[in-house]
């Protein structure tokens, strides 16, 4: 099946696909605060959802999704990043992903054009998801902090 061996080649080839988003992250003018972080963090993160990438599509639950996105999301709020960045850098890893996959030359027949459709369908489904779940952490933070700073100034 064509959506499986896509999803091995992917996840083979994470490392390549990582070092190009690290390197777009770091360099693309939509997201300066992600030239301040580290290679290594960068790296971690971008490297975990394509060599798991079977795992997200097929196995995990929307309770991991929202865990794992959500932690993000307050992770990038509490580093300062703004909203917009966060969002741009998991579209970057989308796009990166996305690329990969038209470029991967595996599509030989109707029936395997159909299947990296669908391999496409569910790439932007769990992308919706997860900037979805990381966009509601970010702004759950937000909102906690605005409560405490009127909080603090009431007393």
């Amino acid at each position: 099946m064509l959506s499986f061996r896509l999803v091995h080649m992917i996840e083979s080839h994470a490392e390549q696909l990582t070092r190009g988003v690290v390197h777009d992250l770091q360099t693309n003018p939509r997201t300066p605060s992600y030239h301040k972080l580290s290679a290594e963090e960068l790296h971690h993160r971008a490297y975990a959802v394509y060599r798991n990438l079977g795992r997200w599509l097929g196995e995990e639950t929307e309770q991991t999704i929202e865990a794992f996105y959500g932690e993000l999301g307050k992770k990038r709020h509490a580093e300062g990043i703004a909203l917009c960045e966060v969002v741009y850098a998991l579209l970057l890893v989308k796009y990166h992903l996305r690329d990969y996959i038209r470029a991967s030359g595996l599509v030989d027949s109707a029936v395997e054009i159909y299947q990296e459709q669908e391999l496409h369908r569910l790439v932007g489904h769990f992308f919706d998801r997860a900037i979805y779940y990381t966009v509601r952490s970010y702004e759950g933070e937000v909102a906690s902090r605005r409560a405490h700073a009127v909080a603090a100034r009431a007393h």
